[in-house]
């Protein structure tokens, strides 16, 4: 892998938990709104600024890339975000009850993304992955890192170890419980060399943001192009990206709320789902091992047994999301497009079951479905074997914060 440090736009130390935000697609338009109402730090004004306009506009309107771009300007200019004095690189550990994270936060080529170094096992939809092209075009940053894994090394964890003996540039506790402290790298040489040696990385989480760093890159690279050639150290080809070892991470389910029974009365559909599985009442909400599917229907949990057992060499087909969607969600209630099909609500697990029970009670869903998690090493499998998995399979916890760390381009 080929890392660099990095010029980066920060916080003030004494600022840094007033400007740290959730990422942009964690929350919706009216959640950001509320979370930064009375904090004009929040790093969402510029993440999510339609919340500075009417309630009315659209995400996608062009007044709301243009305060985007405008508030970080602002943000320099009050001196809520600053530029360090030199590149470097950071190491950024996630804290939460007995669980720990150690990252390498950096940039990233953007030849290792498009030549498969760092392997996607998601598909990205066409309107985001174009709002954040344009995001990262106006603003001209980086704004949110992408979330890359790796299995892990022994000669980086020492690394990382090591650094971490040094006074942290942050450290906070959010709302949520979560600590966040950040160490800035004094000598990266080290780090570099490390992952040179790294044969490959794999996107956890932020298709959309590499997807999106990787198109801009090309934009930049064809608009400056000349007889010369372009400069391959060029800053905008490399992004903001954070690598954490394989085994530190906590993945959660991520559920599914379907709107209705497509044309089936509630006792027609128990019907069509025990032809397919075996399906019995159940009082457990979360299922409790892989090959078993929970659904919320009509005030009832019932468990889901898949009839017939995947196929034991097919790494995606054998996901319990994709026996959901293969052998339920398609040919029974109508979801033949997950990624684009609006009938289809996708739940990350740190919402919980009562997310589900509630959209069911009061209407918004005719049923929801609580997923196993799918693993690290299950993840890892699908990218090495060039396969996707259906969307919104993975949902990893704790979250890092936007706005701590920040890459111009």
């Amino acid at each position: 892998m080929k890392i660099k440090p990095f010029i980066a736009v920060r916080p003030p130390a004494h600022v840094a938990d007033q400007v740290a935000s959730p990422p942009y697609d964690v929350v919706d338009t009216a959640e950001a709104r509320a979370l930064a109402e009375g904090n004009p730090l929040s790093f969402l004004r510029i993440v999510r600024s339609e919340i500075e306009l009417s309630e009315s506009t659209s995400p996608y309107d062009d007044a709301v890339y243009a305060r985007a771009a405008e508030n970080f300007k602002q943000f320099k200019a009050k001196g809520y975000l600053e530029t360090a004095s030199a590149p470097a690189i950071y190491v950024y550990q996630l804290t939460h009850d007995t669980h720990q994270q150690n990252g390498v936060v950096t940039v990233s080529h953007v030849d290792d993304y498009d030549e498969g170094r760092i392997k996607r096992h998601e598909n990205t939809r066409k309107p985001t992955e174009d709002d954040r092209t344009r995001h990262v075009q106006t603003v001209n940053a980086n704004t949110g890192p992408v979330f890359l894994t790796y299995r892990d090394q022994a000669e980086i964890d020492a690394l990382v170890e090591e650094v971490q003996q040094d006074t942290p540039l942050y450290r906070f506790t959010a709302p949520d419980g979560v600590t966040h402290t950040v160490w800035e790298v004094r000598h990266a040489m080290p780090f570099i060399d490390a992952f040179s040696r790294v044969p490959c990385a794999y996107v956890a989480d932020g298709h959309h943001r590499a997807a999106s760093a990787a198109r801009v890159a090309r934009m930049r690279r064809d608009q400056q192009a000349g007889p010369g050639g372009v400069d391959s150290e060029a800053e905008y080809l490399w992004f903001l990206t954070v690598f954490f070892p394989a085994q530190q991470l906590k993945i959660l389910p991520y559920n599914r709320c379907v709107r209705d029974l497509n044309g089936h009365r509630p006792a027609a559909f128990l019907d069509a789902v025990r032809e397919r599985f075996d399906c019995t009442r159940t009082d457990r909400k979360q299922p409790r091992e892989p090959g078993r599917i929970g659904m919320y229907l009509d005030g009832e949990w019932y468990e889901l047994r898949p009839k017939e057992a995947p196929p034991a060499d097919d790494p995606v087909a054998g996901l319990d999301v994709s026996l959901l969607q293969d052998r339920l969600l398609q040919p029974v209630l109508g979801i033949d497009d997950p990624r684009n099909n609006p009938r289809i609500e996708f739940i990350g697990g740190v919402r919980g079951t009562q997310a589900l029970e509630t959209r069911v009670n009061d209407g918004r869903a005719a049923v929801a479905f609580s997923m196993y998690p799918v693993s690290i090493e299950q993840l890892l499998a699908v990218a090495d074997a060039d396969r996707i998995m259906p969307p919104k399979s993975t949902w990893f916890e704790p979250k890092l914060k936007s706005g701590l760390l920040i890459h111009e381009l």
